[in-house]
């Protein structure tokens, strides 16, 4: 029997406990009648600088791009209609129940509204145009001045422009450029175009973003990005090469179409890929802005592209020529020859002579001389300096435009032969042009510097150190005089198949 005292604590504990649940439960009521929910553990979230993207560039440019769509007429296959392996006096010899004859009157090239008229002339339907390329281009003004590649458009005869919301106009060829491979169409709409400018490609640096938008395989607008890879390509296309290099996938289609800098300026038109595989492997050449606005400003404005021509034949200073011209540099472009009607000829400027500017233009190599000449109009005086004895002389040259066809002096025609000669401490067994012009080599040692430098038997050298040579004599005289001056090379001018260049070998073997 439990006492007062006990009842008493128990019935404090109860109260206790009762009191802990009704607050308990005043807690839970009121968490559920304020409406909050219970709270969980947050899903992982990296606060980072993000990588830039670049849709807003590509929202800004892409109503610029277009497709070009190019169609010629295409000669049919025979002049009439039916097979071009029969004539038309073997079918009408065969019997009418021989199935080549029941083939052609069903299958025949005239169709079912013509069954049975298997040679009836051709009505003119192959003379339509038919689509024959397809590639990229932009928008360069609001009234629809375009901008692709000669290649898209070469042997075309009718335009198409779709542009980026799906429709088409038709466009007419303004000019074109082939030793650029640009072109310029014009489409005649009563709207007013986005278009897109050109940027300053000088600023561009390897590792630039660009953003590539064109018309690959016929897909529609699309969009590849990379970085700018080279600059200054040479890749034999032409001669003024001069290609920015950029890994984004380019493909066929892509052709004409522009790369982007983040900016939205066009930095290069795509034209070329490198391809061993014949797939994109992520080497790309694009046609650098102010290469591509010069040109294109000259096809609007005339059709075509008017260049200054000087007349010469020119290859690079090597470090052997520079050494026997006693040039401190390897800069500068060497006159092989200068054409007789040519501007340089015309100036006083020969072969041997060292261009190295023009206009107070440093020129550092034969692309960039040629560039430089292209780039002014035919007609204009230019100050050419060249590196001849030792020293920079000036000529005024006045510009002539660049021929229908590269012209060379002809062959002289032989005459008699005169006795070999040795020149054994260069490797070579020459003897007297038969013109008395120059030394025809006979023979080369095949161990020698010569050899290793491309000379051959059959070469005649018509100078050494700029110095006509019309005896084994006069090239032992050059040599001695250039030891005396502490000169380690002579310079050849060697002539072959009518045309020049030049070689450099060393003189002290010792």
């Amino acid at each position: 029997m439990s006492t007062p005292t006990s009842h008493s604590s128990s019935r404090k504990r109860l109260l206790t406990a009762a009191a802990s649940v009704a607050l308990a439960g005043a807690i839970g009521l009121g968490a559920v009648a304020g409406g909050t929910a219970p709270v969980f553990a947050q899903a992982v979230r990296v606060e980072s600088a993000q990588a830039p993207g670049f849709a807003d560039v590509v929202d800004q440019v892409s109503p610029a791009v277009v497709s070009v769509q190019v169609k010629a007429k295409v000669n049919p296959v025979a002049d009439r209609g039916g097979s071009p392996f029969f004539d038309q006096r073997d079918f009408e010899n065969l019997p009418e129940d021989h199935p080549l004859k029941r083939f052609f009157r069903q299958f025949g090239e005239e169709g079912d509204n013509n069954r049975g008229q298997y040679n009836r002339p051709n009505r003119g339907r192959d003379a339509r145009p038919r689509p024959v390329a397809q590639g990229s281009g932009f928008f360069i003004s609001a009234d629809g001045y375009v901008v692709t590649n000669n290649h898209v458009v070469e042997g075309g005869s009718a335009y198409t422009i779709v542009s980026d919301d799906g429709k088409e106009y038709d466009a007419k060829l303004i000019g074109t450029d082939p030793r650029t491979d640009l072109a310029v169409l014009k489409v005649d709409a009563d709207t007013k175009f986005t278009y897109v400018g050109f940027a300053d490609d000088s600023k561009v640096r390897v590792g630039d973003w660009v953003v590539a938008v064109g018309n690959p395989f016929g897909l529609g607008g699309t969009v590849t990005a990379g970085i700018v890879s080279a600059r200054g390509r040479d890749i034999g296309a032409g001669p003024y090469d001069d290609f920015i290099q950029i890994d984004a996938a380019v493909n066929r289609g892509n052709s004409g179409g522009p790369a982007f800098n983040l900016n939205g300026e066009v930095v290069g038109i795509n034209t070329a890929i490198f391809s061993p595989s014949g797939g994109n492997v992520g080497i790309a050449f694009a046609i650098p802005a102010s290469t591509a606005k010069q040109v294109v400003q000259d096809l609007m404005k005339n059709g075509s592209v008017q260049r200054g021509w000087l007349g010469v034949e020119i290859q690079p200073v090597t470090k052997d020529i520079a050494e026997s011209l006693g040039l401190k540099s390897e800069k500068g472009a060497i006159v092989a020859s200068a054409q007789d009607d040519g501007p340089a000829r015309k100036a006083g400027i020969a072969a041997g002579d060292i261009i190295t500017a023009v206009d107070g233009k440093e020129v550092a190599s034969p692309k960039e001389l040629s560039k430089l000449v292209a780039g002014i109009a035919p007609g204009k005086s230019v100050d050419v300096t060249v590196w001849r004895d030792g020293k920079a002389q000036s000529f005024k040259v006045g510009l002539g435009e660049i021929p229908g066809a590269e012209k060379r002096a002809a062959a002289d025609e032989p005459a008699d032969a005169r006795e070999p000669s040795s020149l054994a401490d260069l490797g070579l067994t020459v003897t007297r042009s038969e013109d008395g012009k120059g030394l025809v080599v006979t023979d080369v040692d095949p161990s020698s510097d010569a050899a290793d430098r491309g000379i051959q038997a059959g070469d005649v050298i018509t100078t050494v150190n700029s110095v006509e040579v019309n005896a084994p004599g006069d090239v032992t005289k050059v040599l001695d005089q250039a030891e005396k001056a502490g000169r380690k090379a002579v310079l050849f001018q060697i002539s072959r198949d009518n045309s020049n260049r030049f070689v450099a070998l060393p003189v002290n073997q010792g």
